[in-house]
């Protein structure tokens, strides 16, 4: 890989700001890849009505609040996993899935209890996006089948459905409203 140098005027050597790699062309030129940033075009978003352009920001409103929570829920289950996988026994999986279940509880049971229904809709969909597994199976997985029929029968009675998935071309409106969030906040680090 060739350098790329500063200019340099008098003896001695220039200096190396970096190294960049080429590709040779067939008629024998040499040419460099530099790196861009990505370019984002957005179309200017055009309401049909009013009524639309309200129940729009009421989605992303809802879409933004609950976020952290799936972000929360993944990261919690990501942990969860590595440690039941360094786990030595089955008393000591239980411990740390109730130690899991009793930090939930405790960060965030009190303001889930306040989302709308709609909200609540669009959370359990997020956490199969942000885990990849439904919020029915993640209950199943760690309270069992028996938890996981009970809470879901629960959650019909209030219009929910923990074996809602999230699909990308289905949910595009939400899947667009994170896509700009992620771009303002990146979601590796949303809270930091």
């Amino acid at each position: 890989m060739p350098p790329l140098t500063l200019p340099h005027y008098g003896a001695g050597k220039p200096e190396t700001v970096m190294y960049y790699p080429t590709t040779k062309l067939e008629n024998g030129e040499i040419v460099p890849w530099f790196p861009i940033e990505t370019v984002y075009v957005y179309a200017k978003r055009v309401w049909k009505s009013e009524e639309q352009r309200q129940q729009y920001l009421r989605l992303k409103r809802n879409v933004l609040r609950v976020l952290p929570y799936a972000i929360y829920a993944q990261k919690r289950y990501e942990q969860l996993e590595r440690d039941l996988a360094m786990a030595n026994s089955k008393k000591e999986e239980k411990a740390l899935i109730k130690a899991c279940e009793r930090e939930i509880k405790e960060k965030i049971n009190n303001e889930v209890k306040n989302l709308s229904v709609s909200q609540g809709k669009i959370l359990i969909k997020l956490i199969e996006r942000q885990t990849g597994h439904t919020s029915y199976k993640l209950v199943r997985d760690l309270k069992g089948s028996v938890a996981a029929f009970v809470y879901q029968g629960v959650a019909k009675v209030f219009g929910h459905n923990l074996k809602a998935t999230y699909d990308p071309q289905e949910d595009f409106v939400i899947e667009n409203i994170i896509r700009e969030y992620e771009e303002m906040r990146p979601i590796n680090k949303p809270y930091q």
